[in-house]
């Protein structure tokens, strides 16, 4: 959770209108958006019952940041949400800064009636100037026993207070392991950019474990952690603990960025084996070698979900960046989350581990859907130039999917080999003078999402910008999904072991897509387009 550097903690700005959802044409069809207002970090992601449940941080009274509170979303499938009434809302002596949500089914906080066990909210008081406690930042509780509909804060708040100014954003989970059955919370000490562990047996009295860090990205404040186990390629006798570490400025590609480490967790302590730096790293060197969540400028503050059905391990970032999240134009509302993403964990052919990312597509089942348009192109050369893969004579298109009142949602599949080619890739959201350019270099072996040109860019002077991974080929070959929606692109590279996310808004006619190739020698094996 962090503060813009001009931002009062209790300044309350002007409510926005209300808008109808549709009224702005930035608006995602797939990603969620709160109905108003500003959103930025997910908070408290748990699955119960059949839902999952996302919260949030939100200003319910304007577009800016200011007055954080807990918003709250609930959906079946982590598609389709329905905003529900603000959660955790603020009041004269704290803000409701970051944190996650447990299901206690013994009831060991004791807040549970019979039959009724209880939701825990554990979240960060940025205590106010109003407050005994002014300037600090400790964490404090709330529960529910209507499965998140209504919450009441803990008369005993906080629970866990280390009197400093930047500790902050809990994500609590349950350990049973050789060292015991308990809670355990990673939280933060941001700027001094330590992951600081706690255990308890209650949820209300913490013990302290152990700490990591500083390590490897240390250029802005750690923000966000999140610590859980994953099997290696399924194999539950190679199970490794990941620690997402997110961290703002100081990302790989500018401003926010998340970043990830692999190692053990025994309880007690966290070890990383893919430390590249200790300590404060005087300059940014070194940070290709780190490794990231994301490449692109637009994923951050990623957390997983608890308790997900079949022991999956899914996220969903803020899909923005603190260097300009005030300044997005969009209308009476300013924020969304990326797609939700299952990550799993797999061993290179070097011997490394790594993460990799899986979107929860929304046209995931759709073939044959009536009101999904779907365009394929068979292996076929590409020469030098570009192929429309959207115009009426296009020999990429099948039955009616050409449509200029398509929405500017689509997912894109497509397996490229670039062969001799200089570069080849795709023209995304094309309109007039408009384009976003994800483009393959083979002489660097680099792919880069290029968002100059991509529409409004001017509201902030860092905005146009130029984003790329070193993406190795595979037999040759690039295999890209690329899911767009009405304000932004999502890249998948070789089945997500590569990723770029980046925010664009292009003008509500700037549908267009194409092919492109600069030399000869690439060919196209497979390309399949679905769009609404």
């Amino acid at each position: 959770m962090n503060v813009p550097a001009s931002a009062v903690v209790s300044a309350v700005p002007e409510a926005a209108a209300s808008l109808p959802l549709s009224s702005d044409p930035f608006r995602p069809e797939w990603h969620y958006s709160a109905g108003k207002n500003w959103l930025n970090d997910p908070n408290g992601l748990i699955h119960l019952n059949g839902t999952y449940h996302l919260f949030y941080q939100h200003n319910p009274s304007g577009d800016a940041w200011g007055n954080m509170s807990w918003g709250h979303s609930t959906s079946a499938d982590l598609l389709h949400w329905e905003e529900q009434p603000v959660a955790i809302s603020c009041d004269g002596n704290e803000a409701i800064f970051s944190g996650s949500v447990v299901f206690d089914p013994d009831n060991t906080s004791g807040f549970g009636t019979p039959g009724k066990p209880p939701l825990v909210a554990v979240y960060t008081s940025a205590y106010t100037d109003a407050s005994p406690l002014r300037g600090r930042q400790a964490q404090s509780l709330a529960y529910s026993l209507d499965r998140g509909q209504t919450w009441t804060k803990y008369v005993g708040n906080p629970v866990l207070d280390r009197t400093s100014a930047n500790f902050r954003d809990p994500k609590v989970f349950r350990y049973d392991g050789p060292a015991g059955s308990y809670w355990v919370m990673a939280a933060v000490e941001a700027t001094d950019c330590v992951v600081v562990l706690y255990r308890s047996a209650n949820l209300k009295d913490w013990e302290y474990l152990s700490s990591f860090g500083p390590a490897n990205a240390t250029g802005g404040d750690w923000e966000c952690p999140d610590l859980f186990p994953l099997a290696v390629d399924g194999d539950p006798a190679d199970t490794k603990w990941v620690l997402v570490v997110n961290l703002n400025p100081g990302g790989i590609a500018g401003g926010s960025g998340a970043q990830y480490f692999v190692g053990t967790f025994d309880g007690v302590h966290f070890r990383s084996e893919t430390t590249v730096t200790e300590g404060l790293q005087p300059d940014g060197s070194r940070m290709p070698d780190y490794a990231w969540l994301d490449r692109g400028r637009d994923y951050y503050a990623a957390v997983s979900f608890n308790d997900a059905p079949g022991g999956r391990r899914i996220m969903i970032g803020w899909m923005n960046n603190w260097d300009y999240a005030g300044k997005t134009p969009t209308k009476g509302w300013r924020g969304a989350m990326s797609l939700a993403r299952e990550v799993t964990l797999t061993r290179l052919p070097s011997g490394g581990v790594v993460l990799r990312q899986a979107a929860v597509g929304p046209f995931d089942g759709l073939d044959g859907a009536p009101d999904v348009r779907r365009i394929s192109l068979g292996s076929r050369e590409l020469h030098p130039g570009t192929v429309d893969l959207l115009a009426p004579d296009s020999d990429a298109a099948v039955g009616d999917a050409v449509s200029t009142a398509a929405s500017a949602a689509a997912r894109i599949d497509v397996e490229i080999e670039p062969g001799t080619a200089a570069r080849v890739g795709l023209l995304l959201r094309t309109g007039g003078a408009e384009r976003t350019v994800l483009a393959y270099d083979t002489a660097t072996s680099r792919l880069s999402l290029d968002r100059r040109e991509s529409g409004a860019v001017e509201f902030h002077e860092d905005f146009a910008s130029v984003e790329d991974v070193h993406v190795p080929l595979d037999a040759g070959r690039l295999r890209l999904q690329v899911h767009l929606d009405a304000c932004s692109v999502e890249v998948f590279a070789q089945d997500g072991l590569a990723v770029l996310t980046d925010l664009v808004f292009p003008a509500e006619s700037s549908t267009g897509m194409a092919l492109f190739a600069e030399g000869h020698g690439a060919r196209v094996r497979t390309l399949d387009i679905r769009r609404r």
